[in-house]
């Protein structure tokens, strides 16, 4: 676990992630066969990052469940699956710190998917993710100065969720997963062109319809 030390260090000169949030307002698209069993979420051994806002376990565990149970309950597959999600380590960017070092938040991960039919991991070693906080007019100068400590948790969890779809979304396409992309529902067809006024006039006069009931 010492090994998180230097990883959450480097996040200082990260780029910020995309907005968990805001993604989900869009439509939803389909993950193959995937629907969600269970997702469980733990932090044995949490590490927290240099300067720092504290957060414990309990506190990170209650979010992440929430931002994954919100994005992946949406999925209406017909196969389950399950997520085991291991929160790795954090930092809060706090407030007072100098400009000059760019405060940032994040969050680190591990993932595994199961395959409840089968009983095995998709996944033999389980995928590190890391999220950033999102860019936005709040966070130009760390949300450590604009956001309380529960936005910045809930703004990190919904971000990790998001890229946890995205791995995968991409591991469906490499590798085959949710019964690979051919699993995806067809896209819906355009709709039909509309009948002109004159024409639907005309098609439902009593003498087209007194010949068709000839």
């Amino acid at each position: 676990m010492p090994r998180l030390i230097p990883a959450l260090g480097l996040v200082l000169g990260l780029a910020a992630c995309a907005n968990g949030q805001t993604n989900l307002q869009k439509p939803v698209e389909p993950l193959g066969n995937f629907k969600l069993g269970h997702a469980a979420v733990v932090a044995p051994n949490i590490v927290k990052g240099p300067v720092s806002r504290e957060a414990s376990a309990e506190e990170w565990i209650a979010e992440v469940d929430k931002a994954l149970e919100e994005r992946f309950r949406r999925q209406a597959g017909d196969k389950y699956y399950h997520l085991g999600v291991s929160i790795e380590g954090y930092v809060l960017a706090q407030p007072g710190i100098p400009l000059v070092f760019s405060p940032k938040s994040a969050l680190i991960v591990r993932v595994t998917v199961w395959d409840d039919a089968a009983g095995k991991k998709l996944n033999a070693e389980p995928e590190q993710i890391t999220a950033l906080e999102s860019f936005s007019a709040e966070t130009v100068v760390g949300s450590g100065v604009t956001q309380s400590k529960a936005e910045q948790m809930r703004n990190l969890s919904a971000n990790v969720a998001l890229q946890i779809e995205k791995w995968m979304r991409r591991m469906q396409k490499e590798e085959g997963w949710f019964g690979g992309l051919e699993a995806n529902p067809p896209a819906a067809p355009e709709a039909a062109r509309e009948t002109p006024a004159g024409d639907a006039a005309e098609d439902s006069s009593p003498e087209v319809e007194a010949e068709d009931a000839a």
